[in-house]
């Protein structure tokens, strides 16, 4: 059986609505009198023990960075893997702590479907990071608040994180030449590529290129990784798939046997892969969907997929 490509990033099993590039980008939040007096302890990764005075309700979205991480600040875009504790700041009740200890990570898109909040509040935390976020309501759940959650309109929220893991924004390695008779694909500042299919029959079998080498982890059978990705039609140069426009990278287990969530061609084209890299694959119909329509695929279409790998889970 053929699978399909996921369309969007892994769910999150999480009550508040979360799911929703510069070089060494500036923070958009900073340290204030609120997210100072948050007094964390236990070790990173373990569920924290958390104490505030209430209420707390500042003018600003405020964060301060209690464990220090490395490397950049995450961006608008970015996914990251975190334990998040989230309490009521105005009657300090506990709404949510998950993601710590032995519990799986929850994967977390900066973008625009992200509580300003929590958008703001993130970007001044770095992979190893742990950081207290206070958010007034005019940032949070506005003046409707959230019944579900126990949350009135003029309701702050104190978020504790621990970045676990940060994946790349976008693919970051050192451009290649391909093969003439390749798509042609140029790339927006953004990471979004443009493709132009050649006016010529598509390569009988299987074929891929490297267009940007990158310098991180090798893709191996079976490991689940996060991409950005666009599908386009050989025939006709349409888009049919891209996790670009659908906001956020897509994480999937990519396998040459039975456990792959995704066609061969797309398997194929990562296994071997090193995190940072942009692939090029031209997936012939036998390693697409075949003599298949599937969602609005024609039967025995060749596929041209441009693929940015940005981590391994």
């Amino acid at each position: 059986m053929r699978l399909p490509l996921a369309l969007t990033a892994t769910a999150t099993a999480v009550a508040l609505a979360l799911t929703g590039c510069a070089s060494a980008p500036e923070p958009q939040a900073e340290p204030g009198a609120s997210s100072d007096l948050v007094e964390v302890r236990g070790d990173f990764g373990d569920t924290p023990r958390v104490e505030f005075p209430t209420p707390l309700v500042p003018d600003t979205t405020q964060c301060t960075e209690l464990i220090e991480g490395a490397g950049d600040h995450l961006v608008d875009g970015q996914q990251a893997l975190v334990g998040l504790a989230v309490y009521n700041g105005t009657t300090g009740d506990e709404i949510q702590v998950t993601g710590f200890g032995d519990e799986e990570a929850v994967p977390v898109v900066l973008g625009a479907n992200t509580l300003t909040g929590l958008r703001t509040g993130l970007s001044c935390a770095r992979e190893g990071s742990r950081v207290a976020v206070v958010i007034p309501p005019s940032d949070g759940f506005g003046d409707e608040g959230n019944a579900s959650l126990g949350i009135g309109g003029d309701d702050s929220l104190v978020v504790i994180f621990d970045v676990q893991q940060a994946f790349l924004p976008k693919a970051n390695g050192s451009p290649r030449i391909t093969r003439d008779g390749f798509p042609a694909v140029v790339t927006a500042p953004d990471g979004r590529p443009g493709i132009t299919v050649p006016d010529r029959d598509p390569f009988e079998t299987t074929e891929v290129e490297v267009l940007k080498q990158g310098s991180g982890e090798t893709v191996e059978d079976g490991d689940r990784v996060v991409v950005h990705y666009t599908g386009v039609l050989w025939s006709d140069n349409s888009v049919f798939d891209s996790s670009w426009e659908a906001g956020a990278p897509a994480s999937f287990v990519v396998s040459e046997g039975t456990g792959s969530q995704v066609i061969p061609g797309f398997a194929e084209a990562l296994i071997g892969q090193q995190v940072g890299s942009q692939v090029g694959v031209v997936v012939a119909p036998e390693d697409g969907y075949g003599d298949a329509e599937q969602a609005g695929i024609p039967a025995g279409s060749t596929l041209f997929f441009v693929i940015d790998i940005l981590g391994v889970v």
